[in-house]
């Protein structure tokens, strides 16, 4: 895979597992910086509803913990992981806590997002929509809700590539 596919790359899952993001290729995922004491937060329940939906047609949000913004994660994963299962039900993959801004500590993850969308996140719970070949489709704004319009129908039109 090419070095510019987000699948290509190798992380770490929320509970400290060894992930290859390579399991998504030929899929469609949907990117998130999250983070759980923000006024955004309530957009896990929409991303959890999005990731159900979806699922089945070969679909993955796929969530990326983030203290950047307002230190609006300041959780240890543990604490993370059970604040999503408890509030939200979550059961879309969850990976290590990263940083989404520009500079020396920047994940890899979201330097290639970055690259590859244009713009990097602004704030918690912004959104790339990776298509089935690991590059960015499009970048979506915090305040793009996961039950936008917009946003669906991209996720609708990226499983439809072929």
């Amino acid at each position: 895979m090419p070095a510019d596919s987000f699948y290509s790359l190798k992380t770490t899952t929320l509970s400290g597992e060894a992930a290859d993001l390579s399991q998504y290729k030929g899929k469609v995922t949907l990117v998130v910086n999250v983070a759980s004491k923000c006024g955004l937060t309530p957009q896990y329940d929409g991303l959890q509803k999005l990731h159900d939906e979806y699922k089945e047609k070969g679909f993955s949000v796929l969530g990326f913990p983030s203290n950047d913004f307002g230190q609006q994660e300041p959780g240890a994963p543990e604490e993370i992981a059970a604040f999503c299962k408890k509030n939200y039900g979550v059961t879309f993959p969850m990976f290590h806590k990263v940083v989404t801004k520009e500079g020396a500590d920047q994940s890899p993850e979201y330097d290639l997002l970055g690259k590859g969308g244009g713009s990097l996140p602004s704030w918690n719970f912004a959104k790339y929509l990776v298509g089935k070949d690991g590059k960015v489709v499009q970048f979506f704004a915090s305040k793009v809700t996961p039950d936008a319009k917009e946003l669906k129908d991209a996720i609708d039109k990226a499983i439809a590539q072929k």
